[in-house]
């Protein structure tokens, strides 16, 4: 019923088609953007055109694992500003700006809905679904050609919708406590790994394993209260002065009760 992201190779990831794809001007840019994206490891997110404070052409990418680092973002914009300069998509100056997706962002593969099943979102459809355009509730992963979510407040109905993803005009997280959680990990292993891959830290040794955040915030088992733990006995009573005494006498007799 959910696609478990985790058995998806990464080749597959990065040709992944989007559900989600931009209109007119921001389309131009997609069509030189996305191949030079793709041939450098990354994932076309979104792409923003803005007209505010001049013109903004925001483009999100990502790593297939869902991560996009400081070192990444420089890498495209680098990479991107030439090719962007021949191609000239538009008739005026604009600023880009490369950047991550964000910890809220928005969905736009099947294995986007799949990779944050469980979590909040809010989905606005193209088309009607139920008479209703506008959903929020928890992903429940995907099914078919389905997204499945768990709407929220519903009392006389069945909460659990099935979306058509190819209906889906606008669909993104919804930021949570367990949403910032989730994002500050995987960023904190991501720039681990590339520290590695780039002969910046140690490799982790052959035996090491990747600690579980779920189980590393277990509370540690308590004693069994049923199951008293043995005291140790006293060295100093009233039957062991006695005998010392008699030791001292010279009384070798230590049977003597007391």
């Amino acid at each position: 019923m959910t696609d478990p992201i985790a058995q998806t190779a990464a080749p597959d990831l990065l040709d992944e088609p989007r559900l989600v794809v931009e209109p007119g001007v921001a389309a131009r840019f997609t069509a030189v953007a996305e191949p030079v994206l793709q041939a450098m490891g990354y994932r076309l997110v979104r792409i923003k055109v803005s007209g505010e404070s001049g013109c903004t052409v925001q483009i999100m990418a990502e790593r297939p694992d869902g991560t996009m680092l400081i070192d990444d973002c420089e890498a495209v914009s680098k990479a991107l500003s030439p090719v962007l300069d021949v191609a000239d998509p538009i008739d005026r100056a604009y600023r880009l700006e490369i950047s991550s997706p964000g910890i809220d962002r928005p969905l736009v593969r099947r294995s986007d809905f799949a990779r944050y099943s469980g979590h909040l979102v809010k989905i606005e459809m193209a088309v009607a679904h139920q008479n209703r355009k506008r959903f929020r509730g928890l992903l429940d992963g995907v099914e078919g050609d389905a997204v499945r979510v768990l709407r929220e407040g519903v009392k006389d109905e069945d909460p659990l919708v099935l979306l058509p993803m190819h209906d889906i005009s606008d669909a993104r997280l919804v930021l949570t406590d367990e949403l910032v959680a989730e994002s500050m990990r995987r960023g904190k292993q991501a720039e681990r790994d590339l520290k590695q891959s780039l002969g910046l830290a140690p490799p982790p040794p052959p035996h090491a394993k990747r600690s579980d955040p779920k189980k590393s915030n277990a509370p540690k088992p308590k004693l069994n209260p049923a199951k008293p733990v043995a005291k140790p006995k006293p060295t100093n009573t009233k039957a062991h002065r006695l005998a010392a005494d008699r030791l001292r006498r010279g009384d070798t007799d230590l049977s003597e009760g007391d």
